[in-house]
């Protein structure tokens, strides 16, 4: 007699690439709300069916993920919108407010520091700016202290957008995670776009990152910032209550920064070459 393989266990923990599908498949959020802040949850009941199967559980917030155990939320409904989950019939996720306040920020890309003081209306801290664009900063205002944050991909459609601490991201990329304070997104297994702390209420860090904008890239990893254009490296850099950080290409308006380059090759980067000449200069 042929045995059947079953998928009967004793522990409640998923297996990772099992999560990962579910999430892939709900579109990052919970299936009804789209709040990128969820359970795992088990559609047939986990007391009842003892398995893990990527197809039997879906993603679901806290609020309603305790309405469906209590019974509040009907089962048929969180399996009706398993089958067309929120995010994925929006294209993006719901938006998310992240709890940022207060009149100084810091901002921390591979060991370089950005500290910033409000000093009267609208202060602003942008250590990455792109032809004008910027792609990561606050903005401190009347002790309100707000987040801004563009993450494109090679073809400038945008992955991660943060607006006045409002956040959001397309659906498109392998893998987005936000656990705990920290947003993971990931091109393919293994190949991180971002990876970014939030420590409210007025820092954030960025561990790891690919930034890409009009055909620069700049690599982010836990000691260094690296252009790649050029081969630029930057660490262990301090700037204080300076208006831009590193800025790149055309500006309308002239600002204080620290580094400013006006010209670099554009769609010549290679990474490859760059990780590899970054490891020749650490022996």
């Amino acid at each position: 007699m042929k045995k059947i393989a079953s998928n009967k266990c004793d522990s409640r923990n998923i297996p990772l690439p099992i999560q990962r599908e579910v999430r892939q498949r709900c579109g990052f959020g919970c299936v009804i709300c789209g709040l990128p802040l969820y359970h795992y949850d088990h559609m047939k009941g986990w007391p009842t069916v003892h398995e893990h199967v990527a197809t039997d559980i879906t993603l679901l917030c806290d609020k309603h993920h305790r309405e469906a155990t209590s019974g509040l939320l009907p089962r048929e409904k969180v399996a009706e919108a398993n089958k067309s989950p929120y995010n994925l019939k929006e294209g993006k996720s719901k938006p998310y407010t992240l709890h940022f306040e207060g009149d100084s920020c810091e901002i921390e890309i591979g060991s370089n520091r950005f500290n910033t003081k409000a000093v009267g209306y609208a202060t602003e801290s942008i250590p990455l700016i792109v032809d004008g664009i910027p792609l990561i900063g606050f903005v401190l205002e009347n002790g309100h202290l707000l987040l801004n944050l563009n993450l494109f991909d090679q073809f400038n459609g945008i992955i991660l957008r943060i607006v006045n601490n409002c956040l959001f991201y397309s659906v498109s990329p392998w893998d987005i995670q936000l656990v705990g304070r920290v947003l993971t997104i990931r091109e393919k297994a293994r190949k991180f776009l971002i990876k970014i702390k939030f420590d409210p209420p007025n820092k954030i860090k960025i561990i790891k990152g690919r930034f890409l904008c009009n055909g620069v890239e700049i690599l982010v990893d836990d000691d260094y910032m690296l252009l790649v254009n050029n081969n630029m490296l930057l660490k262990g850099n301090s700037a204080i209550n300076c208006h831009g950080g590193l800025v790149i290409g055309k500006i309308h308006t002239p600002i204080g920064c620290m580094i400013r380059i006006s010209e670099v090759n554009r769609y010549l980067g290679n990474s490859r070459k760059s990780l590899e000449w970054i490891e020749s200069i650490k022996k």
